[in-house]
């Protein structure tokens, strides 16, 4: 339920004869109500016209009547303290009932309502009302927000029905105003009567009525149970001891024989029994207990219809009927103590909080290690699994192991359960782990875009794996790109994020032109590879298609004419490699340099 958690005082008994019916049609004889008073009643025309022909009051309309009103029942009641409150009107689902409530002195100066609405019933619900409905629907639009009042304010209640179908309503009155003054939320001294006003009660209470009168000669006690009153033997006294729901009536005969007779309704209501409830044990990972699914222990054979249970934290929490838990009770590993309340729907203050039961939560292993592991193709194998295990639990792999953690030198997909058998409720947790074999990184290539002093380095493996990449002694890189690479001699290097290795090459970044044109008109009259200055001992030979070395040069030359022996060469493709001293003295030859070019005539 929405809200704060309330006790409900239930002011009515549904199901009560129509000798206890209590309806007025018109305003002006609204019936009191008060803290124990039992309503219930049935509607039948609407008597005169309280709205003086309005076509609208708040958010009722005129009906088929012709009036606001078709079969309409009015109340009055005075509330004695300050606080929250509410009220739920009950009826038959297949009905439709309207209400209205004002904040007034008197019928002539009603005003508008405070609390109305006029919704249909096209959902079939039981309830409407202000503040909350009893059955814990909150998505229903027969309900107001609650009132806060102050004590002295005088209200009129309209209910009416615009259905024509008619089987009686009650009226319960809730708040938290009921809490904190349980005996005079509402004021019942707008009821002047000897023997008190109406009461409601349960069948295990002790109900005595009380008709002492000063100056009194004699007593005589009546009681109706639907055949008119009907003198009660041997009762002569003072007070009466009732036990059976029935109007009650005392004739007082005095010294001055002024005497008096007063009227008293009283209705007792079942009092429900709370049956013994099986503790419960459940893992952790269902999140949450639907603790509605006790309700038929609870009952038994009752009526699921004319009772209602909760679920509370503490025994004074059942005993008030106050903070009752959501249905849908979220867990917490442990064990704790349910306490529960059996309440009847027609009268709250019929309850059995005596029963509880247990609810223990078995943690569901929760397991924290990697589902995903890399091992080296030339490893001789990686334990996977928990690596702290619990000794509570027990584990067992699809492999037939049964330790917490297994070797595993194959690539492939292993299952492992993990399970806490505390309480003897075995809860437990799989989990999916892939082992993928992570193959040492190798450089297939190197491509190199020369802009002379702002290159490109694209390194290129066809290893598939997790890789950074890195040049010279830079930080290390996700991507395989490197720009602004100056000229010169670089080491480049892809390193295994798994740890299974890495490769490390020298590279030379250096420019040259794709072609050039010996033609004396001085411009690109020479080939030669720019920034070879950069290194050491570097000899650039030029050959033919067939390997012929045509030319030899080192950093100093101006580059090759195009002549061989002073005989110019056709136009064609000419090759070249380039020889340098690396860091450790040795002569090598660099690699990944796309080595041939064209001379053009």
């Amino acid at each position: 339920m929405k809200g704060k958690i309330l006790l409900f005082w239930l002011l009515t008994v549904l199901g009560t004869t129509s000798l206890l019916s209590q309806v007025a049609a018109d305003c002006g004889n609204a019936v009191p109500i008060c803290n124990n008073t039992p309503v219930n009643g049935g509607t039948q025309g609407y008597g005169i016209d309280d709205f003086n022909g309005a076509s609208t009051s708040g958010c009722l309309e005129q009906t088929i009547s012709g009036s606001i009103e078709s079969n309409s029942a009015w109340y009055r009641f005075r509330t004695g303290a300050s606080g929250q409150l509410g009220f739920n009107i009950g009826f038959d689902a297949s009905e439709d009932w309207d209400f209205a409530l004002y904040r007034a002195a008197d019928c002539n100066s009603l005003g508008e309502p405070v609390r109305c609405n006029f919704f249909d019933n096209s959902d079939a619900e039981t309830f409407m009302g202000v503040g909350e409905d009893p059955t814990g629907n909150t998505n229903t639009v027969l309900y107001e927000d609650w009132l806060n009042v102050m004590p002295g304010e005088d209200y009129y209640l309209m209910i009416n029905n615009f259905s024509n179908n008619n089987s009686g309503f009650s009226i319960q009155f809730s708040g938290n105003i009921f809490t904190t003054n349980p005996f005079d939320a509402l004021d019942c001294s707008i009821i002047n009567n000897l023997l008190g006003p109406p009461l409601a009660a349960c069948d295990n209470e002790n109900i005595i009525l009380d008709g002492t009168a000063s100056n009194a000669v004699s007593y005589t006690w009546y009681n109706d149970t639907g055949s008119g009153f009907q003198p009660i033997a041997g009762e002569t006294g003072p007070t009466l001891h009732v036990t059976v729901s029935a109007m009650y009536r005392v004739e007082v005969i005095t010294t001055t024989m002024t005497n008096i007779i007063s009227d008293v309704q009283v209705a007792f209501n079942a009092s429900p029994i709370t049956n013994s409830i099986t503790d419960e044990i459940v893992c952790s990972d269902a999140g949450i207990f639907n603790l509605t699914q006790k309700d038929s222990q609870a009952l038994g054979t009752q009526d699921p219809a004319a009772f209602m249970v909760s679920y509370h934290n503490t025994q004074n929490d059942a005993m008030l009927g106050i903070n009752s838990l959501i249905s849908s009770y979220p867990l917490s590993i442990g064990t704790e103590t349910i306490f529960v309340r059996t309440t009847s729907l027609e009268n709250p203050r019929c309850f059995d909080a005596s029963e509880q039961f247990q609810l223990s939560v078995v943690e569901t292993p929760v397991l924290n290690f990697p589902t995903e592991i890399f091992i080296c193709e030339d490893s001789a194998g990686v334990i996977i699994g928990e690596t702290t295990p619990d000794a509570l639990y027990t584990y067992s792999w699809d492999t037939g192991e049964s330790t917490p953690g297994i070797t595993v030198s194959q690539a492939g997909n292993y299952s492992l359960t993990v399970t806490n058998n505390q309480l003897g409720l075995p809860c437990s947790t799989s989990s999916l782990i892939t082992v993928v074999v992570s193959e040492t990184p190798v450089i297939t290539d190197v491509i190199i875009e020369d802009l002379q002093n702002n290159n490109t380095v694209e390194i290129i493996t066809d290893v598939l794996g997790s890789f950074e990449y890195q040049i010279d002694n830079e930080p290390f890189q996700s991507g395989n790109i490197f720009t602004n690479v100056p000229p010169g001699a670089h080491t480049v290097t892809i390193n295994d994020l798994n740890g299974c290795g890495s490769v490390t090459e020298s590279i030379i970044v250096v420019g040259y032109p794709s072609f050039f044109t010996p033609n004396g008109d001085g411009t690109n009259d020479y080939w030669h590879i720019l920034g070879v200055s950069n290194l050491e001992n570097p000899m650039v030979y030029v050959y033919d298609r067939y390997g012929k070395l045509l030319k030899q040069m080192d950093d100093s030359s101006l580059g090759w004419d195009g002549t061989f022996n002073g005989r110019e060469l056709p136009s064609s493709d000419y090759w070249f490699k380039l020889i340098y001293t690396d860091l450790q003295g040795q002569l090598v030859e660099a690699r990944y340099i796309n080595n041939h070019f064209a001379l053009k005539r």
